[in-house]
Order: structure tokens, then C-alpha cells, then sequence
């Protein structure tokens, strides 16, 4: 009995060798008749089988199935498969059809990429993204597909923000950087700056057709990246994930003040106000002559009723630029509704002693406010004299006060 076994055995080995080499003769001949579609389901019906087989049927099988992938326009498949064709040769050490694989590869990785151009120029995005995406994965060195690919995703819109956010991810996990060197010269010619490789710019600085060579290193995109995956989680709502990526920018990037930012934005998004403020002020020690950080912080601080930090940060923003109109209309209505303010205790007063010198007290406290709000825009005016925005709070200001003179005087200015 066990001798009949171990011939039963053998010829059902022998038997799905068979099988194998019938199904690789059945998608040859349906290549060679020009049917891609029939030759890819042959195989992928028979793949447990050719996957079991000897290093040369999977390496045939696999070539045959690449190239139907090609023929198809099933670009990923085809780069799985030609991988597939290298790797068992590889192991095997007979590259029968290696050669053929790395060749197809080669010409396939240029199609992708032309194909990938013109997908962009047609708006068609998420497409030319995934040729970019399988260009980078037939030729896993040019890390520049991947990023290009990661950019076509993101010009898309949020529809293609989780293909943009992989890409973007495994150009983080692969530590892309995406500096590089360029090499230009003057061309006497024209006077303008051309850029070259080097071997051709120091060709024609020699010949004498260029001068002032001279080389530089683009920026590293690694902050870019990181920013880019944080912003898409915060588009997407994950604020939670963009804060995380945030912190990772931030320790590989302690300088980058945009980064922190953006954090910043981030958690005033979120309506964390004290969060926002502490960031600000992080960012603006990093760049302490930055307005707009500046007046930002001014603004949170007058949100939250610290009228006094944020006539401190106005200020400083007037002493940085004294043209800023917006700091000059803020710091002013910063003294206006403080004034506003007292007018509810005037208005709660009675006719006692008291109660009148209480009045007149707050009356005088007011108008001084007022005054030095309206001092503000009058020397908003000496840069800006025809400012809407400075005139129309100047005439309100006025009429409160009830000098007739200056209203009249700013109703003139503003053509009424």
C-alpha cells in the first residue's frame, strides 16, 4: 500500500507540472494573437499553481504576465510582475528573461512619466499621480517620482488628499530630502543666468561663451513634506494626526517659525486661544522683527480682554512698520471700547452729589480715552490721508465727543 502512495503521488506532481506548462503555452499564444486580457486571465488563474513551479516557469509566467500588464495599460500589475521575474532569477542564478524585464522596466518608467505630463497639463490629477507613483516603484532610486507624484495628488483638491498624504508618508519614512546641486553660468551672449550640468558649464566657461560660473544647493523639502502631511490632516479634520506631524516638523526643523506657525493656526482652529497665544509668542521671539506675527498676537490678546498686552503688541508692531493701518485702527478701538465701557456705570447713575461727581469722573475718563484714540488716526492720517477706514472711525469718534469742528473737518475729507 505505501509503495501504490508514493506512485499516485508522483504522478499528481507530475500532472500539475503538466498543467503548468499549458497554461504558460495558452498565454503565449493568446500574447501572440494579440489578446493581452485572455493571457493575463490565464495566468492569474492559474498562479497558485506557477507560483509552486520551478524558477524558470514562474520567471516565464510572470515575464508573459508583465508585459500582458503592459499591453493593458495595467501599470502596477506590470511592475509587480517584471519585479517578480527579477527576484526568482536572482535567486535561482539563471536571468533568462532579467534582461528583458530591466529593458521593458526602463521603457515602461519613461512611458509612465511622459503619460504622467500629460495627465497634469489635462487636470486629470489623481491619474497622473498613480503613473508618477508606479514610475518611482519601476525605479525605486528616482525618489523624485515619488515626490512629484505626492504634488499631482495635492493639486488634485481633497478628493486626492489620502493618495497625497501616502505619498507624502513614505517620502517621510524614506528621508527624502530633494536638496540638490545646480550649476549655472552667465551666457555673454544674452546676460542672462542659464543652469547646466557641470560638465557643459564648465565647457562653455572655457570656450568662452559663458562666465561667472557658480553652483548652489537647493533647500531640503524635508520641512515642506512634513507641513504638507500636517496641513492635509487638518483639511481632513484629523487634527489630532496634524498636530503629531506638526511636532514632528518642529524637532527636525527648531528654526522654521512658519512651522510653529502653522501649529499655532492650528489650535486657534481648534478654538484653543491660550494654546494659539503661547505659539505666538514662541514664533515671534524666533522673529522678532515679523508685523504680521505680531499684530496676530495683538489681536488674540484684545479678543480675550488683555488690553494691555495687546496695546504692548501693537505698539511693537508700529515700531517695526509705522505705516501698518490695521495695527493703528485695532490700537484705537482699543481705547474707544474701553471707553464704551463706562458708559453703562454713567448710565446707572442718579441725580445725588455723589452720584453727579461719580458721573463726571467717568465722563472725563471717557472722553480722554476717546481723545487718544483719536490721536492714534490723526497720525494714522499723515501716512495713510485717505484711509476709509481711518477717516469713518475719526468722524465716529468725533460726533462722540461732540467736537463739532474735527467731524465736520473729517466729513469734508471723506466727500460728504
Amino acid at each position: 500500500m505505501k509503495t501504490k502512495f508514493l506512485i499516485l503521488l508522483a504522478f499528481a506532481v507530475s500532472m500539475a507540472g503538466f498543467s503548468q506548462k499549458a497554461e504558460i503555452k495558452a498565454a503565449e499564444k493568446a500574447m501572440k494573437t494579440g489578446n493581452a486580457t485572455e493571457a493575463k486571465t490565464i495566468l492569474e488563474g492559474a498562479m497558485s499553481l506557477i507560483d509552486g513551479a520551478d524558477a524558470k516557469y514562474q520567471a516565464q509566467a510572470y515575464s508573459i504576465l508583465g508585459n500582458a500588464n503592459v499591453n493593458l495599460s495595467e501599470f502596477d500589475g506590470a511592475v509587480d510582475a517584471f519585479n517578480k521575474v527579477i527576484s526568482v532569477e536572482e535567486a535561482s542564478g539563471k536571468p533568462k528573461y532579467t534582461a528583458d524585464a530591466r529593458q521593458k522596466m526602463t521603457q515602461l518608467t519613461g512611458d509612465l512619466v511622459n503619460a504622467a505630463v500629460e495627465d497634469n497639463k489635462n487636470k486629470k490629477f489623481k491619474e497622473g499621480a498613480s503613473k508618477l507613483y508606479s514610475a518611482y516603484k519601476l525605479s525605486p532610486s528616482d525618489t523624485l517620482y515619488l515626490y512629484y507624484a505626492a504634488s499631482s495628488a495635492v493639486n488634485g483638491g481633497p478628493d486626492n488628499y489620502d493618495q497625497a498624504i501616502k505619498f507624502y508618508e513614505e517620502l517621510r519614512d524614506i528621508n527624502y530630502d530633494g536638496s540638490e546641486k545646480k550649476f549655472t553660468a552667465v551666457n555673454v551672449a544674452t546676460g542672462e543666468v542659464e543652469a547646466m550640468d557641470k560638465t557643459t558649464r564648465d565647457l562653455y566657461v572655457k570656450a568662452g561663451t559663458h562666465k561667472d560660473p557658480s553652483e548652489e544647493v537647493t533647500p531640503s523639502k524635508k520641512a515642506e513634506i512634513v507641513k504638507n502631511i500636517a496641513l492635509i490632516y487638518q483639511e481632513q479634520g484629523k487634527n489630532d494626526k496634524a498636530l503629531a506631524a506638526y511636532d514632528d516638523a518642529i524637532a527636525s526643523n527648531p528654526e522654521d517659525v512658519n512651522l510653529v506657525l502653522n501649529k499655532a493656526n492650528l489650535y486657534y482652529s481648534m478654538g484653543d486661544k491660550d494654546k494659539f497665544k503661547e505659539l505666538m509668542n514662541q514664533a515671534s521671539t524666533m522673529a522678532p522683527d515679523n508685523a504680521d506675527l505680531i499684530y496676530n498676537i495683538a489681536v488674540i490678546n484684545m479678543e480675550q480682554g488683555n488690553l494691555e498686552e495687546a496695546r504692548a503688541a501693537y505698539n511693537k508692531v508700529l515700531e517695526i512698520d509705522p505705516t501698518y493701518v490695521n495695527a493703528q485702527l485695532n490700537l484705537s478701538t482699543s481705547y474707544v471700547n474701553e471707553g464704551n465701557g463706562l458708559i453703562d456705570e454713567m448710565n446707572t447713575l442718579g441725580t445725588s452729589r455723589a452720584d453727579t461727581a461719580r458721573y463726571d469722573e467717568l465722563k472725563k475718563k471717557k472722553d480722554d480715552l476717546f481723545l487718544e484714540g483719536a490721536k492714534i488716526l490723526e497720525g494714522a492720517l499723515k501716512t495713510n490721508p485717505d484711509n476709509e477706514g481711518v477717516l469713518a472711525q475719526l468722524k465716529n469718534i468725533y460726533g462722540a465727543l461732540g467736537d463739532n469742528e474735527n467731524f465736520m473737518r473729517i466729513k469734508k475729507l471723506l466727500g460728504e
